[in-house]
């Protein structure tokens, strides 16, 4: 049953990304506003700052940055950024003793780890040359990855990468893992260059998403270790069979940047 709702939530959410990052465009603009926003409340609501003046100030933040890419004055994040650090002590120290320096924390940091992390799938998708068969490469890598690790750690996987937090992950399931996405960007590449009529480089969509399976386990990982010191199971339901936002895209969250930015460098 549990197996059945996670393959049907999981077809639904591929044909909303196909549509949406396919288009690209305000439709993909708007959407990854949307779900960072749902992403940062999963996150606040893991320290208890999810509706409070804290969860405010950082949603407020969360705009500010998107309406700075949209019309393209990136310039302006570091000073958003401190304003933004400013803006959260005066709410903690005007409300004392409210908030911990926990909360606080947590709310600035999430503004960087779920909206602008998220946001590069938007500007991978805007870059000039291929951004359209790129930014598939965020999705394949970090998906991709997961799906060939998981294979080859059941297959072969005997030494923990990460024990404490994960103790069915193997380092034989992440080496994997990493072939794997390297081999589907590349297998994609030759698919879009056959049938898209896309001029992409093999080899370089290949070290691109080997390179974003790599950086996705920590995303992983990462997500884990949060929940795993608050002792909660799931960020939230919002998508049956695999908990919230935050549990379906925490490696996404890492590939997007590391792929922008190998793309736009090589």
């Amino acid at each position: 049953e549990m197996f059945k709702t996670r393959l049907l939530s999981g077809i639904v959410l591929v044909i909303v990304l196909i549509a949406t990052v396919g288009l690209g465009g305000d439709l993909l603009f708007f959407l990854l506003l949307a779900v960072s926003l749902i992403g940062m409340t999963e996150l606040y609501n893991v320290v208890g700052a999810r509706q409070t003046l804290l969860g405010v100030v950082g949603y407020l933040a969360a705009a500010v940055y998107y309406r700075f890419l949209y019309i393209g004055e990136l310039e302006h994040v570091m000073m958003l950024s401190l304003l933004f650090l400013v803006a959260l002590m005066a709410v903690y120290v005007f409300s004392f003793p409210k908030y911990r320096a926990e909360q606080v924390m947590t709310v600035f940091f999430g503004l960087f780890y779920v909206a602008m992390m998220l946001s590069f799938v938007y500007q991978t998708r805007m870059l000039p040359q291929e951004g359209g068969v790129i930014v598939w490469l965020i999705f394949l890598s970090s998906w991709g990855c997961d799906t060939c690790a998981y294979c080859v750690g059941m297959l072969i996987g005997k030494h923990k990468m990460a024990p404490k937090l994960s103790p069915k992950k193997s380092i034989e399931g992440g080496v994997g893992g990493i072939l794997g996405a390297a081999l589907l960007g590349a297998l994609f590449a030759l698919a879009m260059n056959h049938w898209a009529g896309a001029d992409v480089v093999v080899w370089e969509c290949a070290l691109i998403c080997g390179a974003g399976g790599a950086i996705s386990q920590i995303g992983d990982l990462a997500a884990s270790a949060i929940k795993r010191n608050h002792d909660i199971k799931d960020y939230g339901k919002l998508i049956p069979g695999h908990g919230g936002i935050l549990d379906r895209f925490d490696s996404v969250i890492f590939t997007a940047p590391v792929i922008f930015y190998l793309a736009s460098v090589i």
